[in-house]
């Protein structure tokens, strides 16, 4: 039999309201008794006496026993989550950005107080991979994960590449249809999927690395010069994240756009849709392909979390009890494209060797081994204006 669950909400924006328009249609054993927001006059669709600003009227009602966590800041979400968890309460949350940042102090403070932290909702959307990490791939060694993790980017790219948008135009149309913030740059910047691959990496590997140890570096910077590059290859760019095993001891993390073939399975996921792309030694190469953002589909996976907590599912870490066989590395070398305007600066960059050389009149381009640290060390002179680092396959 399944348990009643109390619910409290922080937050009532687009996931929080995607996910009550899912609760009514559902007959589930459970009640949403208080929801807590931010702007007390803001005209709701429920009842006022369900909603309040004080934090305390969830986090200190003993009825409440499960906390669901909707709110965009990070460092109040982490707060929250930390004393619901701490006072006995189970929480359900999608932010990204505080669980990645935070990671292992959850899991130890779940580990002391006998409470769940789920948090499907937070990586890609409506697509269950840390549910699948966790129960299928809990024995799989696991080659790599890696994929499109962020709808709002690879929305853009492919108004670039399949109707010829201009970069300015698809961010601007991403914006109006609320893919991407007035400041896109968490999503286009990569920081969004660098957050989503520090979560995936812990399950898949094991790892709890700091995100501001993993380089990010975004399409922020893509000119039309690296589209027509791409094009005349019969290309397209995807912002990739990769978490991958490099031998037995060591597993690497980045968020790097890449140049993507037909061959590649990413190649067709368009538009605001995710895809995850798994390779494992015995049970071979598995692809997850759905909506990475919007309310339904993001309180869809909010929803399986909170349903699975009726049961008193927990998250075990079964890679963790191995963490101590690998170790997250910067150590490896990547073939890159890049595109540069001042020739000086390849002398302040340590290419391991370069295999191809373009002049133009209006951009210059190499292609060659760099390694993965020199890029970190020499991140903040690569990632300026005129200047665009990709990965090839």
């Amino acid at each position: 039999m399944s348990k009643k669950l109390t619910i409290g909400m922080f937050g009532f924006g687009v996931v929080g309201q995607g996910l009550y328009d899912i609760i009514k249609t559902k007959k589930l054993n459970l009640e949403i008794k208080k929801f807590v927001i931010k702007n007390a006059g803001k005209t709701r669709s429920l009842p006022a006496e369900l909603f309040s600003t004080d934090a305390n009227d969830i986090l200190n009602d003993p009825e409440i026993n499960t906390v669901v966590e909707l709110i965009d800041d990070a460092d109040a979400a982490f707060e929250i989550t930390k004393k619901a968890l701490s006072s006995g309460k189970n929480v359900v949350s999608a932010n990204k950005k505080m669980i990645a940042t935070h990671l292992q102090e959850l899991t130890a403070l779940q580990q002391q107080h006998g409470t769940s932290l789920l948090y499907e909702g937070a990586v890609c959307g409506s697509i269950p991979i840390i549910r699948n990490l966790e129960e299928y791939y809990d024995n799989e060694l696991l080659h790599s994960v890696s994929g499109i993790f962020n709808g709002s980017s690879n929305y853009i790219l492919s108004k670039i590449f399949n109707e010829n948008q201009s970069y300015d135009a698809a961010l601007k149309k991403a914006q109006e249809l609320g893919f991407a913030e007035t400041d896109p740059i968490l999503d286009v910047g990569g920081y969004d999927p660098k957050f989503k691959l520090t979560i995936v990496a812990s399950h898949a590997y094991g790892l709890f690395v700091n995100p501001d140890q993993i380089l990010n570096l975004g399409i922020d910077k893509l000119e039309n010069a690296d589209i027509r590059y791409a094009k005349e290859k019969n290309l397209k760019i995807k912002l990739i994240p990769l978490a991958k095993e490099v031998n037995n001891s060591e597993v690497v993390l980045y968020v790097l756009p890449k140049f993507i073939s037909k061959d590649s399975i990413l190649f067709n996921v368009e538009n605001e849709n995710n895809g995850v792309l798994v390779k494992a030694a015995f049970a071979d190469e598995q692809f997850f392909f759905g909506k990475g953002a919007g309310g339904h589909p993001t309180g869809s996976a909010v929803l399986s979390d909170i349903t699975a907590l009726r049961y008193d599912y927990r998250y075990e870490y079964k890679k963790h009890l191995d963490a101590q066989e690998l170790r997250y590395t910067t150590n490896v070398d990547i073939k890159v494209y890049f595109r540069y305007t001042d020739e000086n600066i390849l002398e302040n960059i340590e290419f391991k060797n370069i295999s191809e050389r373009f002049y133009g009149e209006d951009y210059k381009y190499v292609i060659g081994h760099v390694n993965l640290q020199e890029i970190i060390d020499k991140r903040e002179l690569i990632n300026q204006p005129g200047y665009f680092l990709a990965e090839i396959a």
